[in-house]
């Protein structure tokens, strides 16, 4: 057990590590449509650069955990810290879409190694006692970044080049490579565990070969062959993934778990309200800057409201699931997010942002009422000896719904936006982004087709929202008929249960 003192300086280090991963989690939302200018990049390329972090974390966050335990997870953090610092350096000074998207699935893995080792490393070196608060500080910690990274973003960009937005990492990892080094002590887990090289291939190809057919239907359009072809390739290989899973000696994924309603449903609507949360994400900034015309850093303040109404949502779903249970504080959730989706549907080239932040507050909320209790009805069903690989596979569902989420909502609005642009007479250049369309009008000089362009995005994106809302309609369906409404207990009752997560704590860490 590291001395009392030491052991605060390593809870900051790993702090600072997760500010990093907060920031880099959002600050690219501002930067896409200066990213899609200055790279020349389609709309294809932006789903991507988000895509391929999230789909990377995704992959890797089970054999990161598995990798930890084996070697040491502080010989793996260092080692992850010194990634995550190259592959922001390497963000930086891409010069084209592809090397960029390259950097982005690094800083992915790099990510994947820290967030569930540092958590790991603070469950050692902190006693029960003080577990609670230490665990605290590093979820808060995690929560700033969220609403930090649009605003240092935004101030970035409007006062140096794009890759001065990912740079902002370098000293956070330096700082937390010494701290590191100096005062977070070795440990390990289950060093016997055997790798499962076959679950981690077969996982890996299936996420990215279904994302890249879906992202490539929404460029191509939904009637290729190629794209379908590829898609089915994909779900095929997931499938011979969960096959694989039933007879490996030592499986990534220990699909026991999913016995569970509570688990299986606990982390199903978590994983919908991540697949919102994303997509809406992805969408807006694009709206903020590109229609409306707002700078990065303006872009940046107005996407606040959605993470103000999450730790709002979060904090009265912390009051309301005791007397209510999870089901109950869920499906409302649910239906707050697609009501409010559902309304932003109207949102138009003209609207005011009044009602625009409006209803992402109340999305927001929804998130909060959604995520919190959905994570503590899955994570209550663990006993002590699952909960590590419980809780990596609830995060990995999470990251997996994040980038379909991208992939899915991205596509819809890139096919509608274009239906708009074709017929309109604007040149071919302008199908390829709302940002392209915009350079396209200005370069014309004629308002008539930048209204065009306006028009034919928002309409995009009320499809992408509509969507959306009628998925999380669904969730909030199955909510009712599947999730528990209270707690349940896990399968051996001696076995001694994870401390319960606050809501509030359980929706910073979903951020």
């Amino acid at each position: 057990m590291a001395t009392s003192t030491s052991r605060w300086w390593a809870l900051a280090a790993l702090s600072l590590s997760t500010i990093a991963i907060g920031l880099d989690g959002t600050v690219l939302s501002v930067a896409l449509p200066t990213l899609a200018g200055d790279l020349n990049a389609s709309t294809g390329d932006l789903q991507w650069f988000t895509t391929s972090y999230l789909l990377v974390l995704a992959a890797a966050l089970l054999p990161a955990g598995m990798l930890g335990d084996r070697f040491g997870r502080k010989r793996m953090l260092l080692g992850a810290l010194a990634v995550f610092g190259i592959a922001s350096a390497a963000c930086s000074y891409a010069t084209t879409s592809g090397q960029l998207i390259g950097a982005r699935a690094a800083l992915g893995l790099g990510a994947a190694v820290i967030m569930p080792l540092s958590s790991a490393v603070l469950t050692v070196i902190f006693e029960p006692a003080e577990r609670t608060r230490a665990l605290t500080v590093w979820i808060t910690a995690n929560t700033l970044g969220i609403p930090l990274g649009p605003l240092v973003g935004g101030w970035l960009l409007d006062h140096f080049w794009w890759g001065s937005v990912f740079l902002i990492n370098l000293p956070l990892v330096v700082v937390g490579i010494v701290a590191v080094a100096l005062w977070v002590p070795e440990s390990h887990g289950d060093r016997t565990r055997r790798f499962d090289p076959a679950g981690i291939v077969l996982s890996a190809v299936g996420l990215v070969v279904t994302t890249y057919g879906i992202i490539e239907a929404g460029e191509r359009g939904w009637s290729d062959p190629r794209s379908l072809v590829t898609v089915a390739a994909g779900v095929a290989v997931m499938a011979a993934f969960v096959l694989w899973q039933r007879r490996a000696q030592a499986p990534l994924v220990d699909l026991a778990l999913f016995r569970s309603r509570a688990f299986t449903w606990g982390s199903i609507l978590a994983t919908v309200a991540s697949f919102a949360m994303f997509g809406l994400l992805f969408a807006l900034p694009l709206f903020y800057q590109a229609v409306r015309g707002n700078d990065a850093f303006g872009t940046g303040l107005r996407l606040l409201p959605v993470i103000g109404g999450l730790m709002v949502g979060a904090r009265l779903a912390g009051r309301l699931e005791p007397k209510l249970g999870a089901k109950a504080v869920v499906t409302a959730g649910l239906v707050m997010i697609a009501g409010s989706l559902f309304a932003g549907t109207a949102t138009g080239p003209g609207t005011g942002y009044g009602f625009v932040a409006a209803w992402i507050t109340v999305t927001g909320v929804g998130l909060g009422f959604t995520m919190p209790p959905a994570m503590n009805a899955a994570l209550g069903a663990l006993s002590k000896e699952r909960s590590g690989v419980g809780s990596g596979l609830i995060q990995a569902m999470r990251q997996v719904g994040s980038a379909i989420g991208v992939a899915v909502l991205g596509t819809v609005l890139n096919s509608a936006y274009r239906d708009g642009i074709d017929g309109s007479g604007l040149p071919a250049a302008a199908r390829e982004s709302v940002s392209a369309g915009m350079s396209v009008a200005a370069r014309l000089g004629d308002p008539a087709a930048a209204a065009v362009v306006r028009s034919a995005f928002t309409d995009g994106m009320g499809a992408a929202l509509l969507v959306a809302g009628v998925i999380a309609v669904a969730g909030a369906i199955l909510s009712v008929a599947f999730l528990p409404g209270r707690p349940a207990a896990p399968a051996n009752p001696e076995e001694v249960t994870l401390p319960p997560v606050s809501p509030q704590a359980a929706a910073e860490s979903t951020v």
